[in-house]
């Protein structure tokens, strides 16, 4: 096992998207890497393309993760077993097995677990916001927040092993700026918006919150294609799509992480390295 390792902890498959190049980044640094999903996306949309019942959608998303996974070089794959919740107020929020139903105590644990199993120094989930508001996601932020603090302390879950202190917890989300301009374009060419319904003055980062600013240009083709591993969400409607050639590329050609927690010290602006500092 390397001696460095970098944990994401999402709620769906697909979601790793927004770390995508970093994964490969650090991967062919010869960092280990490794991602976590509460759920299956039992109850995404589809695309138009494939016919997916929704009692065999989570094992289809599982699949399609375990190959997305083989062109990003990621060895190590949990599912925490919970129901994909749904978007709010629709009726899988009410579902017994939804995520957003669990026991707090209970899906912090098995997060400890894998915490102090895989010994990541660096870990990453969502911002508060979970990107657009996603039950799951924001759920996924709160669990992952107290799982980074409690694998570090004996006194809670000693069934789970030793305790471990990772180094960093970060946020990964978009560029604020880069959703408007998303939306601005998509606006102009009088196509659906797709972003009416968010607050896009609430989306993303802003600049400010911006501790790492990943150069992932060199991994635009495995990213791309690790992203259509996901072949049952990929469909013409999806904003990114849309876009002219040149600015897809300009869209995936740069990651966004703001620091939340760390051990090690306070990045400096410019290192852009999310290990930076650490032994």
């Amino acid at each position: 096992m390397s001696t460095k390792r970098l944990l994401g902890v999402f709620a769906h498959p697909d979601d790793e998207g927004l770390i995508s190049g970093a994964l490969l980044k650090y991967q062919g640094l010869g960092i280990e890497t490794g991602l976590v999903y509460a759920t299956k996306g039992e109850v995404g949309e589809t695309s138009n393309s494939v016919l997916a019942a929704p009692n065999n959608l989570g094992e289809i998303r599982e699949d399609e993760m375990r190959d997305a996974a083989e062109v990003l070089n990621v060895q190590h794959l949990w599912f925490l077993g919970y129901r994909d919740s749904g978007m709010p107020d629709t009726p899988a929020n009410q579902h017994p097995e939804a995520l957003l139903n669990a026991s707090a105590a209970e899906v912090i644990g098995k997060l400890v677990n894998i915490i102090r199993e895989f010994r990541p120094q660096v870990i990453i989930t969502f911002d508060e916001s979970g990107g657009y508001g996603h039950p799951d996601h924001i759920s996924i932020y709160k669990y992952t927040i107290g799982a980074f603090h409690a694998a570090a302390d004996n006194a809670l879950y000693p069934e789970m092993g030793p305790a471990f202190s990772a180094a960093k917890l970060y946020y990964t989300s978009y560029s604020r700026r880069q959703v408007m301009m998303m939306s601005e374009w998509i606006q102009d060419q009088a196509f659906d918006n797709v972003f009416k319904n968010l607050d896009l003055e609430h989306t993303g980062f802003d600049d400010d919150q911006i501790s790492v600013l990943l150069d992932v240009e060199d991994w635009q083709v495995e990213k791309k294609r690790s992203w259509d591993m996901h072949r049952s969400e990929v469909d013409t409607v999806l904003p990114i799509i849309r876009l002219p050639r040149e600015l897809q590329r300009k869209w995936r050609s740069t990651e966004y992480f703001q620091l939340a927690t760390s051990r090690v010290g306070n990045d400096v602006m410019g290192e852009n390295n999310l290990f930076a500092h650490i032994p």
